[in-house]
């Protein structure tokens, strides 16, 4: 039957995702800005129901190292409601937690499941799983990058201010804090997208300078890729204010530390007076009221901090459609 108009508009713009199936996502810097931005219309028309997508049949594995609320919960919705299942495969109840080698359990769960999002703190671990794994493998955070996250927030900046992806470009995204995983992957998606992106934080917690030269090297499409160490600078005319925890998981011991040196980075209500009127707030969450962020902006009418949560739930639903054949 030939394709409806809607459906060959449909197909056509999911073109550069074909060649997806069977791969892997360790980085934002692993897409094309091209499928970079197909997978966000694609998130959209699923979210919006405008596409429904089966993957009856097909199983994810889910190892996490660290503790999870959203990335757990969002892959595994995801999954249901594109007719898969979901597995959660901790550590703890495996023979991972004993020290079977990652070689042994990445070929075992290759012959079990269809897809494996791994939550890690080494790169390298991740990275030990994709090669030897013969199944998709999905980063669901590592200490270098949540790529997930990235895609969840350009959904949710495309929602306050365009149609489509492509009106991303020429946007300007400010992230004010530590230099972690969140802004690395918020330089190399954003610079995929033509989106400037600004880091702000204090002399001492710059983001790796080797992703900082990849993101640059990335932004083809004209995307300045900065980081500033004042935080009004950082912030100036964005359209967008975006924070994260001080100590993210692991760096608890440096929470006392962390906190006298980003004392004044807190994203409150002066911060964001400096923003273009219009500017939105994000937030990958856990928050905490009063140190990063304040208790009147997260709550308040600039917040899109729930909607960005969301959203990790329909991006999550596009990257398992494309990494499992099921577009």
């Amino acid at each position: 039957m030939p394709a409806t108009p809607s459906n060959a508009a449909a197909t056509n713009a999911q073109a550069p995702l074909v060649g997806l199936a069977g791969s892997d996502l360790l980085s934002s810097a692993d897409l094309t800005p091209e499928q970079t931005l197909a997978l966000l219309e694609l998130a959209a028309d699923l979210k919006a129901a405008r596409r429904r997508i089966d993957l009856g049949g097909k199983v994810l594995g889910l190892i996490f190292s660290k503790a999870s609320t959203r990335t757990r919960v969002s892959f595994t919705v995801a999954m249901a409601r594109l007719g898969g299942q979901t597995i959660d495969l901790l550590p703890i109840v495996t023979q991972v937690g004993r020290g079977e080698p990652v070689a042994d359990t990445a070929r075992v769960l290759s012959r079990y499941c269809d897809a494996l999002a791994i939550r890690t703190f080494a790169q390298a671990d991740l990275e030990s799983y994709a090669h030897w794994a013969t199944i998709p493998v999905i980063n669901a955070l590592t200490d270098l990058e949540h790529p997930c996250q990235a895609l969840a927030d350009f959904l949710t900046l495309q929602e306050a201010f365009g149609s489509s992806p492509a009106d991303l470009a020429g946007l300007t995204l400010a992230y004010v804090g530590d230099g972690n995983n969140v802004a690395h992957s918020l330089m190399l998606c954003g610079a995929l997208l033509g989106v400037n992106v600004r880091i702000g934080c204090p002399e001492g917690f710059a983001p790796d300078p080797a992703v900082l030269e990849r993101a640059r090297a990335l932004a083809e499409q004209g995307a300045q890729i900065s980081v500033v160490h004042d935080p009004l600078e950082a912030v100036r005319g964005a359209q967008a204010l975006y924070t994260d925890v001080w100590a993210s998981m692991g760096q608890e011991e440096e929470q006392t530390e962390r906190e006298r040196a980003f004392a004044g980075w807190c994203l409150d209500e002066a911060l964001l007076s400096e923003a273009d009127p219009r500017a939105i707030v994000l937030h990958c969450l856990p928050a905490h009221r009063g140190e990063e962020i304040s208790a009147g902006v997260i709550e308040g009418s600039a917040s899109r901090v729930f909607d960005q949560a969301e959203n990790r739930l329909h991006a999550q639903q596009a990257l398992l459609a494309t990494l499992l054949g099921g577009l």
